[in-house]
């Protein structure tokens, strides 16, 4: 039986602030530090074959603070795919490349993309466009933002990605950790519960809080 382990990374330094993220790559916050690390006590018996990270810094610190709290005998490895880091990142010796739990980042687990709110407090955006207005553009399904992404959007790139890469990695038996944001996060949940777009909108996904799913005979159940 394989593991899927989904957690949003932990409090940014933005998200402290009450400010529209997206893609912009703020860090964690000293309390988001925190999180990650309890989330990663929660995970510690876990014994992780890969790991997906987006390419935002804040989904790949939470990762590896997660991890450090973990009792294998592994070491997470970032692992670079072109240039000269892939070149010159090479481990020689075989004993090592066996205790590697391999992370691989990929913007198709990006935060979903604010557009023109980012960098914009929330409260302050509400007081210009109003409430109602704000509020569709953070949680409706498929109303957009100002140039940026709708849930919908997200979806569209953060599915044909878990069912290409993610999937079958579990249906070989591996147990895996996605580090990624609460939208990305949402339409992939969307996908593996078959929530409908009403019932998406009540989905919230807390930072720092791991979400746990066994894959046995072809599906995903929710533990």
């Amino acid at each position: 039986m394989a593991k899927l382990i989904l957690l949003r990374h932990g409090e940014s330094v933005w998200n402290k602030k009450n400010v529209f993220t997206g893609w912009v790559d703020v860090p964690l916050s000293s309390n988001g530090i925190i999180e990650a690390i309890r989330a990663g006590e929660q995970l510690a018996y876990i014994n992780f074959d890969i790991i997906y990270t987006s390419v935002q810094i804040r989904a790949i610190e939470t990762a590896m603070l997660a991890l450090s709290q973990n009792k294998s005998n592994k070491t997470p490895v970032v692992i670079h795919e072109s240039g000269e880091m892939a070149k010159n990142t090479v481990i020689y010796d075989d004993t090592m490349k066996d205790r590697v739990t391999p992370v691989y980042q990929d913007w198709h687990l990006n935060e979903r993309y604010y557009g023109e709110l980012q960098g914009k407090n929330k409260e302050d955006t509400a007081k210009i466009y109003g409430d109602e207005q704000v509020h569709k553009w953070r949680r409706s399904y498929d109303i957009p933002p100002p140039k940026g992404e709708s849930l919908k959007d997200t979806s569209e790139r953060t599915n044909p990605f878990f069912k290409e890469t993610i999937l079958p990695q579990l249906q070989e038996g591996k147990n895996i950790l996605v580090s990624a944001h609460g939208n990305s996060l949402r339409s992939i949940v969307m996908y593996i519960e078959n929530l409908t777009k009403e019932k998406v909108l009540e989905l919230e996904i807390p930072t720092g809080v791991p979400l746990f799913y066994d894959y046995e005979d072809n599906q995903l159940i929710k533990i």
